[in-house]
């Protein structure tokens, strides 16, 4: 667990103590207490979320080269290859990129998997392409056994004149990275891309 982690977490808990004694406080009808608890709670979570949105704005986007190992907790995430996918008739002139992810389970208890995985490309002039429902084999979200690993092989239907292409891992917005400082899938940061080369 990271220095940010740590510190999301110690907010969490604190401003969950900080409700018990506002509720205590409420309760016992003293109002000075319950307005000064509410004050630093608040005032305490606008003071993170200003430096969560100011190291977002001000942090370079991060690049990395295939071959390179992204982990979120346990699970790393590694792209090994690409290629096009040969023999699909595609009549409006796009195609068919396949990108091979090795998805390794670094714990030592038990299986794991992230149901929140997902991955996208984008290419050069920004724009993005989600992975091709119903056509990749072993998702990204597979459930991994402590030290093994599996290879993912999304596909992405893309125009046939982009380039640039390079792939980004995120969890969305529903999960607790979203507020955790420096995180590439944090409020406002430039998102993480694996180049591909392409």
């Amino acid at each position: 667990m990271n220095l940010w982690k740590l510190l999301l977490w110690a907010l969490a808990g604190w401003t969950a103590v900080g409700m018990l004694g506002v509720g205590v406080s409420l309760m016992q009808r003293e109002r000075e207490k319950v307005l000064r608890g509410v004050a630093w709670i608040a005032g305490m979570w606008v003071v993170y979320l200003v430096a969560l949105v100011t190291v977002s704005l001000v942090q370079p986007q991060r690049m990395v080269a295939m071959g390179q190992e992204q982990c979120f907790d346990k699970l790393c995430f590694t792209v090994v290859g690409v290629d096009e996918v040969p023999g699909f008739l595609i009549r409006d002139g796009s195609r068919l990129v396949r990108v091979s992810v090795r998805v390794r389970n670094r714990g030592r208890g038990e299986a794991q998997n992230d149901d929140l995985m997902r991955a996208y490309l984008v290419d050069a002039q920004g724009q993005r392409w989600e992975e091709s429902a119903g056509v990749s084999g072993v998702r990204l979200t597979a459930r991994v056994a402590a030290g093994d690993s599996v290879v993912s092989e999304p596909i992405f239907k893309v125009a046939s004149d982009a380039t640039g292409l390079g792939l980004v891992f995120t969890r969305g917005w529903k999960q607790p990275g979203v507020l955790l400082i420096a995180d590439s899938d944090s409020w406002l940061h430039r998102r993480t891309i694996v180049k591909l080369g392409r």
